[in-house]
């Protein structure tokens, strides 16, 4: 049996080249004081975390954000030194692992703290944590009445450095909610004066996420974590009372008119007859669906553009086929490219856009687009 080598033509563009430029946006806003931690965790919300964490560090990142320790090993599988937290600490059992591939946990239970206390010293080395402190997110993190009790305990992890002291801002997108955030990093600033008093000297001291760090200059400390604003996504997730950086969309989705047929007026569309055409319409059957990360809440709301026009979805998204009405976009042909997300001629589709159709936020948007859509990444050296 010969080889497949031809695939669906549907697929995502991952332009390298804007996630460099908003890397250097970022970091000429927050100062060359402040380090910038990369959150490449879910796969760098969709974007493909080894080949942007590699540009990333490349372009001179000092840190990557991964969720998980196995995401962690996957970056150094790849071949990335730079400093790596996991930003939801380790399971039970993972700490040898934290120590053999050199990861950074963000600390916040005692027995984590004990666990890997022992493992270093059995590996003979000392191992960095990140302490981290629940200011008000309510997630995770040591209670700042509990904060006390804890750093007792970790005086007495000889095998342990405590080398960052972290919490996370809530609401720093929300100018409406200034308020809570003041109160969050005031809770912090007491946070680190009490791990400072106890004696120990943590090297980096962070708070900001995307938002705070684009909008509160007192949260940036000497570490900022970036997630959105480094993949172009900002218009859900950052503070809108604040001018916007010329952010760049890091990712774009693309498929091609798969089948096209022309339907009389009063013809039910799709699963449930869901659309029902008004007149005598020209039909698009595009290879892509909700399996692939297209919402089906867009169905008979979102929009796709075609020849640089835009063309709506009608009918329910399904599984792997979607339908869009491409009536009023002359020439359209079998095999046309369709943008889902992203720039055609003057039209534009967002994530953000899908975002708020499906009720949503762009982060999701992006990290819903399934393995089954291959990254193309994008470089123009």
């Amino acid at each position: 049996m010969s080889e497949v080598t031809a695939s669906r033509p549907t697929w995502a563009e991952i332009n390298l080249d804007n996630l460099v430029h908003n890397f250097r946006l970022m970091k000429s806003a927050v100062g060359t004081e402040v380090a910038i931690m990369a959150a490449v965790k879910a796969d760098a919300y969709g974007h493909g975390a080894v080949n942007c964490a590699a540009a990333l560090e490349r372009a001179g990142c000092e840190w990557f954000g991964v969720a998980l320790p196995e995401e962690g090993v996957e970056l150094r599988d790849a071949g990335i030194t730079r400093p790596i937290l996991c930003l939801s600490g380790f399971w039970e059992g993972q700490e040898e692992m934290i120590i053999a591939r050199s990861l950074t946990p963000a600390l916040y239970r005692l027995d984590l703290l004990e666990r890997l206390d022992r493992a270093a010293g059995a590996a003979g080395v000392v191992s960095d944590y990140h302490l981290k402190v629940d200011t008000g997110m309510g997630r995770l993190g040591v209670p700042s009445g509990d904060l006390p009790g804890f750093l007792d305990e970790a005086t007495k992890c000889r095998s342990l450095r405590l080398d960052g002291v972290m919490t996370h801002l809530a609401s720093a997108d929300d100018p409406a909610k200034s308020e809570f955030t003041a109160g969050q990093m005031k809770n912090f600033d007491r946070a680190v004066e009490l791990v400072r008093g106890r004696g120990f000297a943590p090297s980096w001291i962070h708070e900001a996420n995307s938002a705070a760090a684009h909008a509160i200059a007192a949260a940036r400390g000497n570490l900022v974590r970036l997630g959105g604003v480094l993949y172009g996504l900002w218009r859900d997730v950052t503070n809108r009372a604040i001018d916007p950086l010329a952010w760049r969309p890091v990712m774009s989705l693309h498929t091609r008119v798969l089948y096209l047929k022309t339907v009389a007026a009063g013809s039910p569309l799709g699963y449930g007859g869901a659309f029902v055409t008004e007149r005598e319409s020209r039909i698009a059957t595009l290879p892509i669906g909700y399996e692939d990360g297209l919402s089906r809440a867009l169905s008979n709301r979102g929009r796709v553009l075609v020849r640089g026009k835009v063309a709506p979805i009608v009918g329910r998204v399904s599984m792997d086929l979607t339908l869009t009405d491409v009536s009023n976009i002359p020439g359209v042909e079998v095999g046309d490219e369709v943008v889902i997300i992203g720039c055609q001629g003057e039209g534009q589709v967002t994530a953000e856009e899908i975002a708020a159709l499906a009720g949503t936020i762009s982060y999701e948007v992006t990290c819903r687009i399934s393995d089954r859509v291959p990254r193309r990444v994008v470089v123009s050296g």
